[in-house]
């Protein structure tokens, strides 16, 4: 037989609220006070400080000591040797060096012909997609699949389609041209292998571009479209008017990280020619790596990364002025 007294049974919340309470009276006094203390924004500061800590580890400590080795003829194979100050030396050695300006040549060629051809591309894409035609949401998953590709991959496969004997692009051209497959040399012609690193980045990267743009025309109102109409605006009117106005700071800021992207280009002009036929697609950061880890001139690579680090971050800056004046019209 059961006994006269009753159950009873806890939920899981008077657990939890029992447990609490027991943490509160664990807590010292001083302690609770100053946690309760603490504003808003001083907590959120507790928890992403150790985020920004591990950050600024990471980022400012290589780039300071970059800027150290820079000043020395320090070389990374040979860690005993004496390590000596030589001021400005590598640095001037850099500028009045032919060959890191034939190198800042070929990235400026391959930087801005990647930037007209994917902003063009990837707006005209951009435009007809927003169009909203039927089946437009397969089309645009189809055009982002090279943009999810990895670039080891991306660089492999189009190294095979360059093949002159048995690739499928030499064979195209050749269709269309007339020339045989045998003379068209991609990856090994002076003139035609920076144009090969550049239609595989506009081929990769021109989707990327797409979606920032149609982000752009996404935002724009209707009813500006509307109220053009009513003012029996053409089409033309209405894409010179409204369109291109409105979308231009999403294009520029596309722009922007396109080319900063572009800029330090590695993987592919590695995997593709690897800064040949001589030096003809040799940019900077094939000159960087040359420099770094077959020559092993660490003092003098330092030097040539933080002049690259400058430009890039002095064109930026300017760059984003202007972004900023296009967006406050």
């Amino acid at each position: 037989m059961p006994s006269g007294k009753p159950v009873v049974t806890e939920t899981t919340s008077t657990i939890l609220d029992r447990a609490a309470e027991a943490a509160v009276r664990a807590t010292p006094d001083t302690l609770a006070k100053k946690v309760r203390g603490l504003s808003d924004r001083m907590v959120a500061w507790i928890f992403i400080a150790p985020t920004i800590v591990l950050l600024l580890a990471i980022n400012i400590f290589p780039l300071i000591w970059a800027i150290q080795l820079s000043f020395t003829n320090y070389r990374a194979n040979r860690p005993n040797e004496e390590i000596k100050n030589v001021g400005l030396q590598n640095y001037s050695r850099i500028l009045n060096d032919a060959d890191t300006w034939m190198a800042m040549q070929a990235t400026a060629h391959f930087v801005f012909w990647t930037i007209v051809l994917q902003t063009l591309i990837g707006f005209s894409l951009a435009y007809l997609i927003d169009r909203k035609f039927r089946g437009h949401a397969f089309w645009t998953t189809i055009i982002l699949v090279p943009m999810m590709l990895s670039p080891a991959v991306v660089g492999n496969f189009w190294r095979f389609l360059y093949e002159p004997q048995i690739g499928l692009f030499t064979y195209i051209v050749s269709f269309f041209t007339g020339i045989p497959t045998t003379d068209i040399l991609m990856l090994s012609s002076v003139k035609l292998a920076p144009w090969a690193i550049i239609i595989v980045d506009t081929w990769m990267w021109t989707p990327y571009v797409m979606l920032i743009c149609l982000a752009g025309l996404r935002s724009i109102p209707d009813y500006i479209y509307e109220a053009a109409e009513v003012d029996r605006a053409s089409n033309w009117r209405q894409f010179w008017s409204i369109t291109l106005p409105m979308a231009l700071p999403f294009i520029m800021l596309a722009v922007l990280f396109r080319g900063i992207e572009n800029f330090k280009m590695f993987d592919m002009v590695n995997l593709l020619t690897g800064g040949g036929p001589g030096s003809t697609t040799e940019v900077a950061s094939i000159t960087l790596k040359r420099e770094a880890f077959e020559k092993w001139r660490t003092g003098f690579s330092s030097a040539f990364a933080i002049i690259l680090f400058v430009a890039v971050f002095g064109l930026a800056n300017i760059y984003v002025k202007v972004l900023n004046r296009v967006k406050s019209r």
